[in-house]
């Protein structure tokens, strides 16, 4: 009989060696999880030496046992779902898109302070919409008639959302289109938020869409129109009187200087 613990323990090696992961603690959580994938009778039997060797093949192999994810697989919320390690991802039309591990104080500064805006009118005014931030799972379906979690490929988590009708809102989150989304870019994540993520909340149907840039302290706002497409945008850039219409939420407005931390 294999040692079960030694498997795992040079599991979670080679996963360190492919991942770049360099601390003990990093290790160790590897190995909590190849623990757990072991449970379903995949230990396999290399050296470790045998890993350095032929780590292609080796992290080959480890793809074809479930034990590393494969980013040229698609996967659905039902895979989604299994993923145990702790790491933040999206699924986009089931194509893995990995995520920062934290955001920086900029992008958390920004998104309290917006979260906490929303919430606060919410709440004063008794409305019956809910407001979010990440981590918050969005399933968005392609198929109305196809949401069981087999059928989803669209997984993502917006920086913050409002959400409308509570019919859409379940213990895992909401699945449908939330009825407003804020994305806070940064240099790497620019491209998917301005393109992809426009595309898909667009086809998606979220009537409103915010993309924040901190870099440059400026909010655009995109309106789904009658005819399924978002206007050409509204930018308000940093100025202290600059006040922004919640279409979602109406009579309220949010100043810039509300949204961005102050410097210093």
């Amino acid at each position: 009989m294999k040692d079960t613990k030694l498997d795992v323990r040079k599991m979670a090696l080679v996963r360190s060696i492919i991942m770049d992961v360099n601390t003990e603690e990093e290790v160790a959580e590897l190995e909590a999880e190849v623990l757990r994938l072991s449970h379903k009778n995949r230990p396999l039997g290399y050296s470790v030496q045998e890993m350095t060797d032929n780590i292609e093949e080796v992290e080959a192999e480890y793809i074809r046992e479930g034990c590393i994810l494969d980013e040229t697989k698609r996967y659905t919320y039902a895979d989604y779902l299994t993923w145990l390690d702790g790491k933040t991802r999206e699924l986009l039309d089931g194509f893995i898109r990995s995520m920062s591990p934290a955001p920086s104080l900029v992008h958390a500064e920004i998104s309290s302070n917006l979260h906490s805006s929303l919430w606060i009118y919410i709440k004063q005014n008794s409305g019956s919409c809910k407001a979010f931030a990440a981590p918050f799972d969005v399933r968005l379906p392609k198929n109305p008639n196809e949401i069981t979690d087999d059928k989803i490929y669209t997984v993502v988590q917006p920086d913050i959302c409002i959400v409308c009708d509570k019919s859409k809102l379940d213990k895992r989150g909401c699945l449908g289109a939330p009825d407003m989304v804020v994305e806070i870019i940064s240099i790497s994540s620019q491209k998917y938020d301005l393109n992809d993520k426009f595309n898909l909340y667009e086809a998606a149907g979220v009537k409103e869409y915010w993309v924040i840039s901190p870099n440059a302290k400026a909010v655009n706002v995109f309106i789904l129109q009658d005819n399924g497409k978002y206007d050409r945008g509204t930018a308000y850039e940093e100025d202290e009187k600059t006040e922004i219409p919640v279409k979602t939420l109406p009579g309220l407005t949010i100043s810039i200087s509300e949204i961005f931390p102050e410097e210093g």
